[in-house]
């Protein structure tokens, strides 16, 4: 019986060509969408993880109730003793890494010593020297260089190169960061700019630098202290699940409620607001799919009408011959279940392949991404899922079926008479 539907669909392109047509171009931007949404989470994910949130962070827990104002005389004090411990004892699964975020002014002084330009900036102080700090590589340091080189000793920073053109300031010149240290008082230390750098993040580009830790903690007196201990998973690809664990177990061995200083830990999806954000996507995920459904739903029924009307003589000599109404119907939804298969397996192969290659080329979008101040990276790529192989079945065979199921009903509302007549007609 299929292959005998099949054989008439392919033989008669006025029932099968529109519909499988209908149906591919419906599932291609159904993958598409969802492939691009997963990268447009992906990349908010990696972005946040690598520069703000890690993929568990370690405060204080005076810290992490003002975490963003980032109050560094509340900071983690004896890390060293703590990252010893996390790393051999506790949770050696994990990559572990101190960092000091501060603010404070970029001073660029002139030949006599005077100020020339001022501005303000962002710090990030990591460790960039340690022969097995993974640094360098989580914050994507050597291909963001834009002009000078990395740092190769103590007393030397990386600034945005946006920044740097702002302050006519070039590698090989010497800033000066006035800020405040971990006991209020007031800061100054000169730095060498080694080189400029290009994040591709509108709120690190704007105005940063980045600088070795222990320079930092030197400088804002925060000696064996850190704001923030980060950790990530070895692969670098975020569970929430087991973030949680991870989490619980971290908690209940070192967080005490009642000293406001001890260490909590926290995981990405409760910082920044990005459990809500995440969970927007994934409701416009199911919003889209759902749009594409109902779509395709009203355009393969209109179809299936046009189909059955011209169909009438057929269907008429079907019953004259003795078939039932019954029998015709569910041959009706048999051949769309075909043409669903048929369209959704091409509509997948051909999102599936722009999103590829959205996903190797990515688009920038940097011009939309100017005044952002949350972390997201100006290249949007798509990203290809396990669920990205299938989702497109569900509105492609679901939409031909309730289409042809609403355009079939017809079939019970003729008399057998009349659809004779009109094939006599």
């Amino acid at each position: 019986m299929i292959k005998f539907l099949f054989k008439g669909l392919v033989r008669d392109r006025s029932r099968s060509l529109f519909p499988v047509l209908t149906v591919m171009f419906g599932v291609m931007l159904t993958v598409w969408l969802y492939s691009w949404i997963k990268g447009a989470e992906n990349t908010f994910i990696e972005s946040s993880a690598k520069f703000s949130t890690g993929h568990v962070k370690i405060m204080s827990r005076a810290y992490a109730e003002n975490a963003s104002q980032i109050p560094n005389d509340l900071a983690l004090i004896g890390i060293e003793e703590l990252l010893k411990n996390l790393k051999k004892k506790d949770f050696p699964e994990f990559i572990w890494t101190p960092r000091i975020r501060f603010a404070g002014l970029i001073d660029v002084p002139d030949e006599y010593g005077e100020t020339m330009a001022q501005g303000p900036v962002a710090g990030l102080a990591v460790d960039l020297f340690s022969p097995r700090s993974p640094e360098k590589e989580i914050i994507n340091l050597e291909k963001s260089i834009i002009r000078g080189r990395l740092p190769e000793k103590p007393g030397e920073i990386l600034i945005s190169d946006e920044f740097a053109q702002k302050l006519n300031l070039e590698p090989g010149e010497t800033a000066t960061l006035i800020s405040s240290t971990m006991y209020g008082s007031m800061a100054v230390k000169n730095f060498y700019v080694a080189g400029t750098v290009r994040f591709g993040i509108a709120a690190m580009d704007r105005g940063t630098i980045v600088a070795d830790i222990s320079d930092i903690q030197n400088a804002l007196d925060m000696e064996d202290a850190a704001g923030e201990i980060l950790g990530f998973f070895k692969d670098f690809m975020y569970r929430n699940k087991k973030a949680d664990e991870i989490k619980a177990a971290f908690n209940l061995r070192y967080s005490d409620e009642e000293d406001e200083f001890s260490p909590v830990m926290d995981t990405l999806y409760n910082q920044n607001g990005l459990a809500d954000i995440l969970a927007m996507t994934e409701v416009f995920s199911g919003v889209v799919v759902g749009i594409f459904i109902v779509a395709m739903s009203i355009v393969l029924w209109n179809a299936g009408l046009m189909g059955n009307i011209r169909r009438y003589g057929e269907i008429g000599v079907r019953l004259a011959m003795g078939e039932d109404k019954g029998h015709i119907y569910r041959s009706i939804i048999a051949e769309s279940l075909i043409i669903g298969c048929i369209g959704s397996f091409l509509g997948t192969a051909l999102g599936l392949a722009i999103s590829y290659y959205l996903q190797v080329k990515g688009i920038n979008v940097g011009s939309l991404m100017k005044d952002a101040s949350f972390m997201f990276g100006e290249v949007m790529r798509a990203k290809i899922t396990p669920v990205s192989f299938i989702i497109g079945f569900f509105p492609g065979i679901l939409a031909t079926l309730l289409g042809a199921s609403i355009s079939g009903i017809g079939i019970y509302k003729r008399k057998t008479s009349q659809l004779i007549r009109e094939l006599e007609a």
